[in-house]
């Protein structure tokens, strides 16, 4: 076959020339060095591989032709043909040279956006608030518009993203020359060129996924919005690192040196522990970085990323080493997030802000809070495989039912107890006894919605909620026993001295003037006091409706007669019991209004 091809190209002579004389060794040796040297002689000049195949081949077959000649000299012991090392040493190194070339000019850059494009995304959730926090509350930051504040939850990678990490065409040509090195003895200089180029490859394909070398002082300094953005990159990166890069780096090792189970496994090892090692020494900067709540999801986020490709990572690289830096580090976010989530426990708990809120509505604590604990909701598998351990249970649980939750829920049911409990401690911050009740209505309300609209519900339970709707029916019955009784009290027939009929005007005259007075004053305090929600306000409204109005018209009906045909009637009876049922409308709207300004609404 070869002869046939040599009469199309004399370039391929010399091979001729080698096989006509295949008796005599020392011929065929002399033929072959002649195309080795020639190619080391013009090698300044020479052309690329992947450029002159037929050039390559020639070289190729010379090279086997010297290792086929060493081989069967060795088995022959045949002494006195010359040992030519040097011929093998000038061709291993021209080998290498090309080995390297070919595999720096055939790296195919990585392109990060399809990458990132083919991350599923899951849905965005709320976390803490970026912009500055009230001087009042050093761990919450009012949250006014929850809409704008989210977490982005880490995505999973498809199955079916690869990538060409080396140019197909060349990968063949790779191939061969290690075939050759390896069965030369060269398989050490093989080995070190693949893996300092792959290695450097891979370092820049890491800074395409946005991760920089940072030691751990350096990420103990970021602040913490540039810290989450490198947190969020890291995610994307572990995942496409391990599943992508260090997977295809895998397939092209194993196809290289197919015929060195060594060659592959210290060549892969070699070149995959630079990145690993880079990406597994942030995480470890992240485990032991000062810990604060609005830190948990991301490190959730990053202990779930590490646990999903922590075993594809054990199954491809076997440095000991690199494994056991792996599990240390999963563990070390492990353990951050058990503690950052003690952290806002204990947050929660100390936190002893004494502002009140001007109109009783609903503190920045609850929002925070309910918001945090609906995302931690979220993470409930991850949290309670590392929780499980944990001792920590929640009053409102009975024995029995304790055994029958999981430790997230326990967890979360003592938070929430612990949060109604600062509630309880900051509603005595209002001198109004009837505003605590109202600041109290709006939490817990606030408290049970969010319950109720999210997967809280099935941790917490049903019955949570029916005792935290029960306790708000209670607030709204002390309420109007606060707010009202005295204005009640005006409205009763004691002490005015005598029947309907002759009643004392005098008493009358102070009944009504009373009376007013404190309508007039609640109305003006009220209607500044905010109830966000319609269906608690109309409540309220009608509740406040049940209990005065019909006292007022039943009162008016019996006395107002004696004192409407006098003078100065209009003083005493300004209003009608439908104007005071106007009036209510305006309570809980947050905007404080003064009756007596106002022209009367039946007239």
């Amino acid at each position: 076959m070869l002869l046939i091809f040599s009469s199309f190209d004399n370039r391929l002579s010399n091979i001729t020339d080698l096989i006509k004389d295949e008796s005599n060794p020392q011929s065929r040796l002399d033929v072959a060095e002649k195309v080795i040297f020639r190619w080391d002689s013009s090698r300044h000049s020479a052309p690329s591989w992947d450029e002159a195949p037929n050039e390559a081949a020639e070289y190729l077959t010379a090279v086997d032709e010297i290792l086929d000649l060493l081989d069967d000299l060795s088995i022959r012991s045949n002494n006195e043909i010359i040992d030519r090392p040097r011929t093998l040493s000038v061709a291993m190194s021209r080998l290498e040279e090309e080995f390297r070339h070919l595999l720096i000019r055939n790296t195919v850059p990585l392109d990060g956006d399809r990458l990132y494009g083919s991350i599923r995304r899951v849905s965005l959730s709320f976390v803490s608030n970026e912009g500055e926090l009230d001087e009042e509350f050093e761990s919450f930051g009012e949250v006014d518009n929850e809409s704008t504040c989210f977490h982005e939850r880490g995505g999973s990678l498809g199955d079916d993203v690869h990538v060409d990490l080396v140019n197909s065409e060349a990968v063949e040509d790779l191939k061969v020359i290690a075939e050759r090195m390896i069965r030369s003895g060269y398989e050490k200089e093989c080995v070190q060129v693949y893996s300092n180029v792959r290695r450097d490859a891979l370092d820049e394909c890491l800074v395409i996924l946005g991760v920089e070398k940072l030691s751990i002082e350096e990420v103990q300094k970021i602040d913490w919005k540039s810290l989450d953005e490198k947190m969020r990159k890291w995610i994307q990166a572990i995942k496409i690192g391990i599943r992508v890069l260090l997977a295809g780096e895998k397939r092209l090792c194993d196809y290289i040196f197919n015929g060195s189970d060594s060659a592959k496994e210290i060549c892969f090892n070699e070149t995959a522990k630079g990145c690993v090692m880079q990406l597994l020494n942030f995480g470890e900067a992240v485990s032991i970085a000062r810990k604060s709540s609005e830190k948990l999801f991301r490190i959730l986020d990053m202990y779930d990323a590490l646990a999903d490709v922590s075993p594809d990572l054990q199954s491809m690289v076997t440095d000991e080493l690199v494994c056991g830096d792996a599990k240390g580090v999963l563990a070390g976010l492990a353990d951050a997030a058990k503690v950052t989530f003690a952290e806002f426990e204990n947050a929660v708990r100390s936190e002893t802000s004494k502002k009140p809120m001007l109109n009783g509505e609903i503190h920045p604590l609850t929002r925070y809070v309910m918001n945090y604990v609906k995302l931690v909701v979220d993470y409930s598998d991850t949290l309670n495989s590392l929780l499980d351990n944990d001792e920590d249970e929640s009053n409102d649980l009975q024995n029995e039912d304790k055994e029958s939750t999981t430790p997230i829920a326990r967890r979360l049911l003592a938070l929430l107890s612990t949060l109604e409990s600062n509630l309880e401690e900051k509603s005595r911050l209002y001198e109004d006894g009837a505003m605590q009740y109202i600041f109290l209505m709006n939490n817990i309300l606030y408290i049970v919605q969010k319950v109720k609209d999210s997967d809280l519900i099935k941790l917490v339970g049903d019955q949570w909620v029916r005792k935290r709707r029960g306790q708000i029916r209670q607030y709204a019955t002390a309420y109007l026993r606060a707010a009202w009784t005295k204005a009640l009290f005006c409205l009763k027939d004691e002490g005015i001295g005598g029947s309907s009929s002759n009643a004392s005007k005098v008493a009358l005259k102070d009944r009504f003037k009373n009376f007013n007075a404190c309508f007039e004053e609640v109305y003006r305090i009220q209607t500044g006091w905010k109830v966000p929600d319609p269906q608690l306000r109309e409540e309220l409204r009608i509740s406040i409706s049940e209990k005065v109005i019909p006292a007022y018209r039943a009162f008016l009906g019996r006395f107002g007669s004696q004192l409407e045909s006098g003078r100065h009637a209009g003083k005493y009876i300004k209003y009608t019991a439908e104007d005071l049922e106007n009036y209510l409308l305006d309570l809980f709207e947050g905007t404080p209004l003064v009756l007596h300004h106002m022209r009367r609404k039946s007239s």
